[in-house]
């Protein structure tokens, strides 16, 4: 009798260790399904990415400025990405914030929409960012950016972009050398 109750006793140990292995695969499969679910749409993870970006950027002293920031942060964000599409829409964006004073600024990014090639993208964004520059700096009413630089940009040229936060994300290396660069200058008000 003892030897049946042993067996009887490993038998049920075995359905409880099986019924435990089965909830916890049952489980990890529901979790699964609950992260899958969480994942978005390309739309969905742009629009986080530029709700994020909207928490550190800075406030300018119009509106126009403002509008041009907000747009030249999504054409960098899409240059760090290697991005040529995302770049050209970004940078019909920023060429729609310009007001008619500002005509060489509208051209460039213009220029920019319209390059499919991502190098000659970054080249165009790297001219862009010497002309909107003072304009940020002028404009700046609160909050904090930051010139950034990238001394092997350009065969050893270098590249200078405006961040709205102080972690390099090179756009003109995107995921070759992303944290390639330094933070040169802290632009705030």
């Amino acid at each position: 009798m003892k030897i049946s109750e042993t067996n009887s006793l490993n038998q049920n140990k075995m359905l409880v260790v099986t019924a435990a292995v089965i909830m916890t695969l049952s489980s990890c499969g529901e979790n699964k399904n609950k992260q899958d679910a969480k994942i978005g749409t390309q739309q969905e993870i742009e629009q986080a990415k530029n709700q994020m970006a909207d928490i550190a950027d800075a406030s300018f002293s119009d509106e126009m400025t403002g509008k041009v920031f907000h747009n030249y942060q999504q054409v960098r964000t899409a240059l760090v990405n290697s991005d040529s599409e995302e770049v050209r829409t970004a940078a019909g964006n920023l060429a729609e914030s310009f007001s008619e004073e500002r005509e060489d600024m509208k051209a460039t990014a213009m220029a920019m929409a319209e390059a499919t090639d991502i190098e000659k993208q970054r080249e165009l964004f790297s001219g862009f960012t010497e002309k909107v520059e003072p304009m940020l700096k002028e404009s700046i009413s609160e909050g904090t950016i930051y010139k950034q630089f990238c001394p092997m940009a350009f065969d050893g040229k270098g590249g200078y972009w405006i961040s709205n936060v102080d972690e390099i994300r090179n756009p003109y290396y995107g995921e070759k050398m992303l944290k390639c660069g330094k933070v040169v200058a802290t632009i705030e008000k």
